[in-house]
């Protein structure tokens, strides 16, 4: 469970109703560092998406190219990911989460000095290379050092982080680019980035609950034995289906709102994911659902926000539009606690290599999602990209009322 002990303060009993004591100052201490370690995470992971109709200007490039600047840090933490779950189930915990938070500021810092549009795209695969470190390993943590009862509201904490962190990414990106430049973006972030990791280090237990695997040949067992498990294999799905999803729609929308009519720029661009705070609200809302009423009934309730917000998205309006961004961030953070949590339920054991195949797939995914609805916008424009989101919503309902179990 979390777990801190310090003097001269008085001790309670863990959220949740575990046996073990820990001060009040020492909770929100950890709550303080996941929430910080989620939004180091994500204040990088998507900060171009307002920058890519500049992009497409300065650079002279089309919509699909200028896109690989969010697929490529994507797609590198799905390749990355499994890696990362084996090494810290080896490893452990904390050290692998500060390594990796430190390493992510510098390439944020050196994507500020690209010279062209491939010099960025590499930086930024560089940049998601070490995301699956802070990712799949705080997942794991959670699942491991969380009294039982607070798994889900202590993963709704980590999650608002990545929500509150996705939104300022972006805003600082817009803003900085309209008064500034791209290149300042890059560097701000990544002095944030070095900030929340010295947060982390100070604010974070080690782990007491982890079991560390002794030998490759046991992490690699314990990979045979995730992909065995059919509980696993749809969270797997589900989360492949949702940064779909998220993605596809938070990245083409740029370009729809940038053409005519709305022709918004920059920095509305960037305000306009303004829409991802109300997940900041309603992610801890989730977690407590959560809990309660089980993961498939918060599951359908998440989907159903997300179906009717896309379909929000067609009305030429853009104060509906903006509604309907809202209602499908919302959903889609819901689905995001309700994936993420499980992924430690059904695995039972090695959970930071479980964790690590789910981040994999989920962004897999995500990478996916900034190129496949490219083709949807080249043929049939934004009307294109929300069919093929909703028929990805379907399927996810499809597969957590076939294999999920509460």
């Amino acid at each position: 469970m979390l777990q801190v002990r310090k003097k001269n303060r008085p001790e309670v009993e863990t959220v949740g109703g575990g046996s073990g004591k820990t001060s009040v100052g020492g909770r929100l201490g950890v709550l303080l560092a996941l929430f910080v370690t989620g939004f180091s995470t994500f204040i990088n992971l998507y900060v171009t998406q307002p920058l890519l109709p500049q992009f497409r200007e300065i650079f002279k490039a089309s919509e699909l190219v200028v896109s690989l600047t969010i697929s490529a840090p994507v797609l590198a933490v799905a390749l990355a990911a499994p890696l990362v779950g084996l090494l810290a189930d080896a490893l452990g915990r904390k050290r692998v989460i500060l390594a990796a938070m430190l390493g992510l500021s510098l390439p944020t810092i050196l994507a500020a000095t690209a010279a062209n549009l491939h010099q960025l795209i590499v930086w930024r695969f560089l940049q998601g290379l070490f995301i699956p470190g802070i990712i799949a390993v705080a997942m794991a943590y959670i699942s491991e050092e969380s009294p039982r009862q607070a798994v889900g509201a202590t993963m709704a904490t980590y999650v608002t982080g990545t929500v509150v962190g996705g939104f300022s990414g972006r805003f600082i990106a817009g803003l900085c680019a309209t008064h500034y430049n791209w290149r300042v973006a890059f560097v701000c972030i990544g002095i944030i980035t070095l900030a929340g990791c010295l947060t982390t280090l100070w604010f974070l237990p080690r782990s007491t609950q982890f079991v560390r695997q002794t030998s490759a040949r046991a992490s690699l067992a314990s990979l045979g034995m995730h992909l065995k498990n059919p509980q696993l294999l749809a969270t797997y799905a589900i989360g492949f289906n949702v940064l779909f999803c998220q993605v596809g729609s938070f990245t083409y929308i740029n370009f729809y709102l940038a053409d005519k009519p709305f022709l918004l720029g920059p920095a509305a661009l960037g305000a306009i994911f303004t829409v991802y705070l109300i997940g900041a609200v309603i992610t801890p809302v989730s977690g407590i659902i959560l809990d309660r009423i089980g993961h498939r009934r918060t599951l359908r309730l998440a989907v159903g926000g997300i179906i009717a917000g896309m379909l929000l998205t067609l009305i030429r309006s853009l104060p509906v539009i903006i509604c309907g961004l809202t209602l499908t961030s919302t959903g889609v953070f819901a689905c995001q606690a309700a994936a993420s949590s499980y992924v430690g339920k059904a695995a039972g054991k090695a959970r930071s290599s479980a964790a690590g195949l789910y981040v994999a797939l989920y962004y897999f995914g995500g990478g996916l999602g900034s190129i496949l609805p490219g083709f949807f916008w080249e043929k049939a424009g934004w009307g294109g990209c929300v069919a093929l989101i909703l028929c990805m919503q379907v399927g996810i309902l499809l597969i957590a009322g076939r294999l999920w179990k509460d």
